[in-house]
């Protein structure tokens, strides 16, 4: 195909040898299947702000950093720099997110390389290496529904370990390849620790996936892995190996608000000290 504009540049520095195909237009980005270095792989493009139709975007932002105080302040103001801050602070999210989930267990797809509002990652295949279908393309036996739920739910959990929260997770973005399932989409990725609504956030990730699992296998309509999770991690008892039942009963005790409220600060202060040291070794 004809070598959209936006590639130029990455032709230009040998990242990109060839344009091959359109693989997907989304609500924040156009996905392409590139040739690179003699690989084929992903390159997503993302839309500018003025034309992208992610909804409340803000939402999403609550708790992302700058590269600096500077940046920060920049961002909280809604400045022409502090949006024009913001807008990288979306980009560079997703690959921020990748890298850590990567490093996590999670199962994403692998990073290439980042550059000029684009991202080159690994272009996931299935077993007859054609590009891997979303779940949402599949009818699943009862039996493979409750492996896949089961699959996605510990990715869920490696995720919230590593302080990640997927933030628009469902039947769309879960990619069967060929070695698994494979999350993918993460633009808006939460900082679990650092926005206000990470527990509905995740909470409705989880109900995403159990209401398309549960057509195919219907007694996981009555789980309830999504408080049961939070719950743990709220507590500081969640971990990858963490024992789940799909089960959650509400307490009677009264909410130590005060208490949460205090992790929660305090979280966010590791976080500030983690930004500013990493800003300074920059």
């Amino acid at each position: 195909m004809k070598t959209p504009e936006c590639f130029e540049i990455l032709v230009r520095n040998g990242l990109v040898d060839e344009v091959v195909s359109r693989l997907m237009s989304g609500k924040e980005a156009d996905v392409y299947v590139v040739q690179s270095k003699g690989e084929l792989c992903c390159a997503k493009v993302y839309k500018d702000a003025r034309t992208r139709s992610f909804s409340q975007f803000a939402q999403y932002q609550e708790g992302r950093k700058g590269r600096n105080s500077r940046q920060s302040r920049a961002m909280q103001k809604n400045s022409k720099f502090g949006r024009k801050e913001t807008e990288e602070a979306w980009k560079n999210a997703e690959v921020d997110a990748l890298r850590t989930l990567a490093e996590a267990g999670v199962r994403v797809p692998e990073v290439y390389d980042y550059a000029d509002g684009i991202l080159l990652m690994e272009f996931v295949v299935d077993i007859d290496g054609s590009a891997a279908p979303r779940l949402n393309d599949l009818r699943l036996t009862a039996e493979k529904a409750r492996e896949y739920h089961s699959e996605v739910i510990n990715n869920i959990v490696l995720m919230l370990c590593a302080g990640i929260i997927h933030g628009d997770l469902s039947e769309y973005n879960v990619l069967v390849g060929r070695d698994g399932l494979v999350i993918i989409d993460l633009p808006q990725a939460v900082n679990a620790s650092g926005n206000n609504n990470a527990r509905s956030m995740l909470e409705r990730d989880v109900e995403n996936i159990k209401a398309y699992f549960s057509r195919f296998a219907p007694e996981l309509i009555s789980t309830d892995y999504g408080r049961e999770i939070w719950k743990l991690y709220s507590t500081g008892k969640l971990n990858p190996a963490s024992k789940l039942t799909g089960l959650f009963e509400q307490s009677d005790i009264p909410a130590d608000v005060k208490g949460v409220m205090r992790e929660i600060d305090y979280a966010r202060i590791l976080h500030e000290r983690t930004l500013a040291r990493a800003s300074q070794i920059a």
